[in-house]
């Protein structure tokens, strides 16, 4: 197969090393590893991690703090130059396909599309009908809902083709009248290599861990991941395995959720057991992973799927998840799956798999077989490869 000139558009800052914007990172990394011309269209603000050979253009940076999640007051303009800089990318640099992720990477692909007429793909990765309402940025609330159901309902229409990364979102548009033969499913994958190697031996000695159980969640604290679930659930297992530990490991500093989990943790009861790391690197996450006795995903609305639950797997770490979240695994299989909000029984879970070393080792190998079999990004990128190619011209 021929190489392709690729536009990514990721309209968000990058590269970074958290959900979506990471899973961007390691597939452009991975076709760029393959031979294709990658050129990366995002925000002023980024990390300093691997893309491969992938060139990035970047928009000008207007914020002076950290990386943010969702929606904020500067953006706008920023996706405005979002889009002049991706139409002049596509001229300058002979780009074939455009491929945007999210809903503001979407919105810019479209725009572009109709000022390049280059084919777009659309990466569908979550629902804004799920996550907008979250952030509390649009107010009143039913006008969130209303422009959430909008964004639902008009992206999708546009796209020459749209890969969506569940079967659940797959199944959502193919009933919202997306056509099937312009869908895909491809989901989000890992990179095996980055967890050889892991130690835990360091962090367990800077936090004192000792022997106790380490109950993990790695990620953001945004308000639809439900950080809260899990601090509940928490309480649950304290009162059956008192010395356990809850870390809560973010990559990001600042975050506006943290304070109100950190003061949910104090009026709980069970802040002296919690510990809230923040933020962190990306090659740290092998090593904080490999502290964990349990893993969890308390997002109990998703559409999407959590990147976080293909490093658990790939860490090879017993999981408790909802069932929302349970994509690609079983319950009992390679994970304990409990009913969508239900705290209660994720804190029963938790518990069973800590007091039960043969279960919770059992569902560890197997989730990690699963990955590797597949979620492998050298595998899914072929896929990708493939839509590439049916929507060019035959050389």
């Amino acid at each position: 197969m021929r190489s392709y000139s690729i536009a990514m558009v990721a309209a968000c800052p990058f590269p970074v090393n958290y959900g979506s914007p990471g899973a961007i990172r390691e597939l452009t990394e991975t076709l760029s590893e393959m031979g294709h011309d990658l050129h990366v269209v995002t925000y002023g603000e980024g990390d300093d991690l691997p893309v491969g050979n992938a060139r990035l253009h970047r928009v000008r940076k207007f914020s002076s703090g950290g990386h943010q999640v969702g929606p904020t007051r500067h953006k706008l303009l920023v996706d405005i130059l979002l889009v002049i800089k991706l139409c002049q990318v596509v001229r300058s640099e002979k780009i074939e396909i455009i491929h945007a992720h999210n809903y503001e990477g979407g919105l810019a692909g479209i725009l572009a599309k109709f000022v390049t007429w280059k084919p777009l793909i659309y990466n569908a990765v979550n629902l804004m009908t799920e996550e907008l309402i979250s952030y509390g940025f649009i107010k009143p609330a039913f006008l969130a809902k209303w422009l959430a159901a909008l964004l639902d309902w008009f992206v999708p229409i546009f796209p020459n083709h749209i890969i969506a990364v569940t079967q659940e979102l797959y199944d959502w548009l193919a009933t919202h009248g997306v056509k099937k033969e312009k869908l895909t499913f491809v989901p989000c994958g890992v990179k095996p290599s980055m967890f050889d190697g892991a130690d835990p031996t360091a962090f367990r000695l800077k936090y004192n861990v000792g022997s106790r159980p380490v109950v993990m969640y790695t990620g953001i604290h945004s308000a639809f991941q439900r950080v809260d679930y899990l601090l509940r659930a928490f309480t649950v297992v304290l009162k059956e395995e008192p010395s356990a530990l809850l870390m809560v490991v973010s990559p990001l500093s600042d975050e506006p959720n943290c304070l109100a989990n950190i003061e949910l943790a104090k009026s709980l009861g069970i802040f002296e057991s919690v510990i809230f790391v923040g933020p962190h690197e990306l090659e740290e996450l092998p090593d904080y992973l490999a502290m964990a006795t349990v893993a969890v995903v308390p997002r109990p609305e998703c559409h999407g799927h959590p990147i976080k639950l293909l490093n658990y797997m790939m860490a090879a770490k017993p999981i408790v998840c909802f069932e929302a979240g349970a994509k690609g695994v079983r319950h009992l299989h390679d994970a304990y799956i409990v009913p969508n909000h239900d705290w209660e029984k994720m804190g029963e879970a938790i518990v069973t798999l800590i007091r039960d070393p043969a279960l919770a080792k059992r569902l560890a190998a197997e989730a990690r077989e699963t990955v590797l079999n597949n979620f492998d990004w050298r595998i899914l990128a072929k896929k990708i490869e493939a839509i590439y190619a049916g929507l060019l011209p035959k050389n």
